[in-house]
């Protein structure tokens, strides 16, 4: 008998570590074959690379694609979303897969959805069902609507799918796998690894055994345009802090020339000497990091996951994570340096939070693995209206 083929892509850094178990998982399935596919910014140097992670990692990558289109805007966003779907529809051309898996709501996961649709091929996707108040929130939806199989991670989730009209009977809580991880990090009572050492970055080294702050914010696709007024506010509250900090390049979105440039002109006007800069790290030692934070500062989906997961303290700034479940470990503020700064140091003062299992509990890698092995395939479905 012959295996089931998985085919899995990976278009940006956030993606692999969302699915590293669910790969794990299905590679050591004794009836599955895995059929890796990385693509969009997972393959850029400048957005850490995230390739080398998953071939260091011993995954076996049956395609690239290359399809980002230069420019950080909205219209490179949707023509890179477009070539996506013409060299995606290729590759699985080749590969014949039996399912497709896309992960959450990033644009270059349309494409997968888009390609993998239109060739008959059954759509499985994880972490439908959640709702942010930003385009991400329409992508996820669509994608719902385009899947055969929901893998969400909240039982909020789960109810809001059934509620676009899905069969509850192919509607999954099986908790996100990013959790998995954070339950492995859990195991270290202290940082294992030096950062700098490891990961290189730039900027300053400021000593970490006294406690530091992380930073991860990404640009708002609905709010572009502002994107570097609104890092300025982080960078201005971070610097008066003058706090051990290390700070995380943004993703490939709308807007992440202005956020950049913003960190850059910051960067040569004031020393810093407290900051050190990022591009990626291994999903593990990333979240063994933020273990041992203080702080997670920014608007980063980990700080409402992991971080609730791993009691860490989160100061999430705007709108991106507007209307996402929460595990009482973050606090909401504006693009205010003196909000920002004053949530810190309440966040510093309160210390870390209790443990919330809100997206899981460490079991969705070899849950989603069993599944994919289990349903019948089907590229086609009975509107549960």
């Amino acid at each position: 008998m012959s295996k089931r083929k998985i085919a899995v892509v990976i278009t940006a850094r956030p993606s692999y570590s969302r699915v590293k178990t669910v790969l794990t998982a299905i590679q050591n399935h004794q009836e599955l074959e895995l059929q890796l596919i990385v693509s969009a910014s997972a393959l850029l140097d400048r957005y850490g690379s995230a390739v080398n992670y998953i071939e260091k990692d011993g995954f076996i990558i049956a395609a690239k694609v290359f399809n980002v289109l230069e420019g950080e805007n909205l219209t490179a966003a949707a023509k890179t979303t477009g070539i996506g779907i013409l060299e995606l529809s290729t590759v699985f051309d080749n590969l014949k897969p039996d399912i497709v898996v896309t992960v959450a709501d990033r644009f270059e996961t349309m494409a997968t959805a888009i390609a993998a649709t239109y060739m008959n091929i059954p759509l499985a996707h994880i972490q439908g069902g959640e709702v942010t108040g930003n385009i991400d929130e329409k992508v996820r939806h669509a994608i719902t609507k385009l899947a055969d199989y929901h893998f969400v991670a909240s039982e909020n989730a789960k109810e809001r799918v059934v509620k676009l009209g899905e069969d509850p009977n192919m509607v999954f809580n099986t908790g996100c796998p990013s959790i998995d991880l954070a339950k492995e990090a859990i195991i270290s009572k202290m940082l294992p690894f030096n950062p700098y050492e490891k990961y290189g970055g730039v900027g300053a080294k400021p000593d970490l055994s006294n406690g530091y702050l992380v930073v991860m914010q990404h640009p708002v696709t609905t709010e572009y345009k502002d994107s570097r007024k609104h890092i300025e506010a982080t960078l201005e509250a971070v610097y008066k802090l003058q706090k051990p900090t290390l700070w995380f390049w943004p993703n490939v979105d709308a807007g992440a020339d202005g956020t950049s440039t913003g960190i850059r002109a910051f960067r040569e006007l004031h020393q810093l000497p407290n900051v050190h800069f990022f591009k990626n790290m291994e999903g593990q030692d990333f979240l063994q990091l933020l273990q041992h934070s203080d702080c997670l500062i920014g608007n980063s989906s980990v700080g409402i996951r992991e971080c609730a997961y791993l009691g860490v303290p989160v100061v999430n700034i705007g709108s991106r994570q507007n209307r996402r479940e929460r595990g009482g470990n973050s606090v909401d503020v504006a693009y205010d340096q003196a909000q920002i700064e004053n949530a810190i140091l309440e966040a510093l003062q309160s210390g870390k939070t209790r443990s919330s299992s809100i997206y899981g509990n460490g079991k969705a890698g070899v849950q989603i693995a069993e599944l994919l092995g289990q349903l019948p395939l089907q590229f086609h479905k009975t509107i549960m209206y």
